[in-house]
């Protein structure tokens, strides 16, 4: 079994791609609000809301369990892509390197839809640590209620 590896997984939300980015770069604090059965709190612990390489501390809940994530965004305005380089948290219990991005494209067929892509690079501590399936779809979770929440907005 590889201990470094990359799961993705596509899905298409019914919101033009460029709100969807918005929430995510400058907005970030909106996703407790839009998806709290995933996430319990977001607080920013250096630099703003908005700003390109800002710290923020993530306390969610996936397959049961309360986790936290401290994380530094990056965005990528030309691919509308938004990485969270982990810094510390409960994943890296079983894995050295975390690296979940959201990306999302317009469909280009001229509806206002998109296609959302949520990926996590990682490695493993070891060879018994299962792949970040779990987390992958989660990170679908999160992007379904964020669309769910931009259309009711």
């Amino acid at each position: 079994m590889a201990l470094v590896g990359k799961i993705e997984k596509q899905i298409e939300i019914e919101v033009p791609a460029e709100k969807f980015y918005h929430i995510w770069k400058k907005q970030s604090y909106q996703v407790p609000t839009a998806s709290p059965a995933n996430i319990k709190a977001v607080d920013v612990h250096e630099g703003e809301w908005h700003h390109h390489g800002s710290v923020k501390l993530w306390t969610y809940s996936v397959e049961g369990r309360t986790e936290t994530f401290k994380e530094k965004v990056e965005h990528d305005d030309a691919n509308m892509s938004v990485t969270l380089i982990g810094l510390e948290g409960d994943v890296f219990k079983h894995f050295k390197s975390w690296l979940p991005v959201y990306k999302v494209s317009p469909k280009g067929d001229g509806s206002a839809g998109s296609i959302a892509t949520c990926s996590i690079a990682y490695e493993k501590l070891n060879a018994n640590v299962p792949d970040p399936v779990a987390y992958v779809d989660f990170m679908v979770s999160i992007t379904k209620d964020v669309a769910d929440h931009i259309t009711k907005g």
